[in-house]
């Protein structure tokens, strides 16, 4: 066989469902949109309303999230689709695996570790950082040479905050998902009622004159703030990881992705509608614009709690990501592309030898590896993904051995999937040009790995 043909063999999906039985399905439609509230629902929506709508698109940041949220939901309906005709772990890695071929899932599934590891790694950084600050509030000091960049001349020797939240999160996944899914859905929970609690108590200091204009700079404006808060909606991908965990995915997977995007969207615009009436947007150009909301209304107690909630947005982020990237790595080891004992699952069906692996990769750059330069590749990592999968519902649906009949289907077939697989290129050539060329170095490295041991050990390559 040549080698064209062996890297573009597809995997079929009885052996997946087969090698994926071993995991427990424990969760429910209502922890998948808890995942996805975690991954999605960070501290941006505590920034991202009040800079936008100063720099880019006015009081009309409540249409730039509408907007952004109508262009995500075409790549969601695309995943849904997918993680309901496909139930099983390693989200657009697998799928490409079936519908595309093995050098292109190889592709996607390095694509997903970089936006998993880096986004992962930049926020247990800043969680740390944003602990010390916290607590200093309290009159409580963590030393500064435990919670900065590794620089012995200056007396800093890394972020060990972070390190340890990343390896406490590790341990509390390793322990079991359904204890850990219980434990995220509280603090997910908690941080929702910080959420509302803000448009809330926001709502009676909202001034209606602060509306106007309201298109402050103009429709453009409008699309220019949705290209920048488009990054916000990043994250609900996450969810199809957990596919082989989940009960009656056919059902519960859909509901979960297109449900996060919903309630996402909900939050998004609640927030920007009470900010933007409490407060001029000309002054929200700050680094906190919703505490700083807060306490020029005299609500500095409420500006304490969103400083909680802003904590809690990072650690669930962090958890559905170091959960999601564990089964990723999982369903490589799987396939052979990586070491097999990596698609190992122990006696409770968990993949610890994963799991340990990426906590350590994560730890180590979150706790001593600068990312100021780096956190831009995120987003070229999940639009790959975005962009394949939904170019990726042509080849399922002619796919005769995959019947999803009964299963949610994306509506306009084949324009909806084009369209976001279009929107996918548009919002590529956004990124700057350091992105991609940093992006280029991480996509040769990972396709000479995968021609120096992938193909060689591939268990697709290595059967028949």
């Amino acid at each position: 066989m040549s080698l064209g043909s062996r890297i573009f063999r597809k995997e079929k999906i009885d052996r997946y469902l087969e090698t994926d039985k071993k995991f427990g399905k424990t969760m429910t439609a209502v922890d998948l949109i808890s995942l996805g509230i975690g991954a999605v629902i960070g501290t941006g929506i505590f920034i991202l309303p009040g800079t936008v709508a100063a720099t880019k698109a006015g009081p009309a940041i409540i249409l730039s999230f509408i907007l952004a949220a109508i262009v995500c939901s075409t790549a969601a309906m695309c995943y849904a689709e997918f993680a309901s005709a496909l139930p099983v772990a390693g989200s657009a890695y697998s799928y490409g695996n079936l519908v595309f071929g093995e050098v292109i899932g190889w592709v996607l599934g390095w694509a997903l570790i970089l936006e998993y590891v880096l986004a992962v790694a930049a926020v247990s950084s800043a969680w740390g950082a944003y602990l010390k600050s916290f607590l200093a509030g309290f009159h409580l000091n963590i030393p500064a040479a435990i919670v900065g960049p590794f620089d012995p001349a200056k007396g800093t020797y890394g972020n060990w905050i972070a390190v340890l939240v990343v390896i406490a999160i590790s341990l509390m996944l390793n322990h079991g998902v359904h204890s850990s899914v219980r434990i995220n859905n509280f603090i997910v929970l908690v941080k929702i009622a910080i959420i509302i609690l803000f448009i809330v108590v926001g709502a009676f200091f909202v001034k209606p004159s602060h509306w106007q204009p309201f298109y402050a700079f103009g429709g453009s404006g409008v699309l220019h703030g949705a290209a920048a808060v488009f990054f916000a909606y990043l994250g609900f991908d996450a969810v199809s990881s957990s596919a082989a965990e989940v009960k009656n995915p056919r059902k519960n997977m859909p509901i979960g992705i297109i449900g996060t995007l919903v309630i996402a969207t909900i939050l998004y615009v609640g927030v920007s509608i009470v900010l933007t009436g409490m407060v001029s947007y000309t002054k929200l150009n700050v680094a906190d614009p919703v505490a700083f909301a807060m306490n020029l209304v005299n609500q500095n107690w409420t500006a304490g709690i969103i400083s909680l909630g802003a904590l809690a947005g990072m650690f669930t982020m962090m958890v559905t990501m170091i959960y999601s990237s564990s089964r990723l790595i999982y369903s490589i080891g799987r396939d052979g592309l990586l070491p097999k004992f990596l698609g190992k699952l122990d006696k409770k069906g968990t993949p610890k030898n994963s799991m340990i692996t990426i906590t350590i990769v994560i730890a180590f750059m979150g706790g001593f590896v600068p990312l100021d330069q780096l956190t831009n590749l995120v987003n070229i990592g999940t639009l790959i993904a975005f962009l394949f999968v939904s170019i990726g519902i042509i080849p399922l649906r002619k796919n005769k051995d995959i019947d999803n009949s009964k299963g949610f289907q994306v509506p306009f077939y084949p324009v909806l999937p084009i369209i976001s697989a279009l929107l996918c290129v548009l919002m590529l050539t956004q990124l700057q040009a350091e992105t991609w060329i940093a992006s280029a170095v991480w996509f040769a490295f990972g396709l000479i790995l995968y021609f120096s041991y992938g193909v060689k050990h591939s268990r697709l390559n290595t059967q028949e």
